[in-house]
């Protein structure tokens, strides 16, 4: 069964423009014209079809890999909530992962929270890709920030008169 991989990865919402999915893992070029790529995989554990984590790595396209961390689910909190809420106890088979079985409609990571998965990866891309999450950002435009300010009632309140 498919990870829908382009999925989790789109729910990671990494800032680079110049990246695709290729299967169940992500490629990206964090800093355009430099050698240096980066590649993202989901990790198996000893179950079959089943993941705990990302594996991100910095690829040199003539040197191969250079370096490469572990990020696993239970350590970046992704499934805390869904575990919470059912029940599932640590040091069992879907504690802290998922698999390929799912609910109908839904994707097999269902109940993820990426947000520390997400600092994670930026901050280990910093350490090789120095700025580029900044330089991926998509632009402000020059101008007054918009605030939210109430508007006058178009009828007037009735109030109390003395």
């Amino acid at each position: 069964m498919s990870l829908q991989a382009a999925e989790f990865f789109a729910e990671l919402c990494l800032p680079f423009h110049d990246h695709t999915v290729v299967g169940n893992t992500y490629f990206a070029v964090p800093i355009p014209d430099a050698p240096l790529r980066m590649r993202i995989d989901f990790t198996r554990t000893i179950h079959a079809d089943t993941y705990g984590g990302l594996r991100v790595a910095v690829v040199h396209p003539e040197r191969g890999e250079i370096d490469a961390v572990a990020l696993s689910f239970v350590d970046h909190g992704t499934f805390h909530r869904r575990d919470e809420a059912t029940t599932t106890r640590p040091n069992t088979k879907q504690y802290g992962t998922f698999d390929t079985y799912h609910r109908p409609g839904r994707p097999p990571w269902d109940g993820a929270v990426t947000t520390g998965l997400r600092d994670a990866i930026e901050q280990y891309t910093a350490v090789w890709f120095p700025g580029s999450w900044a330089a991926s950002r998509p632009r402000r435009s020059a101008g007054r920030t918009p605030r939210s300010t109430p508007t006058q009632p178009a009828t007037p309140v009735v109030g109390r008169t003395r």
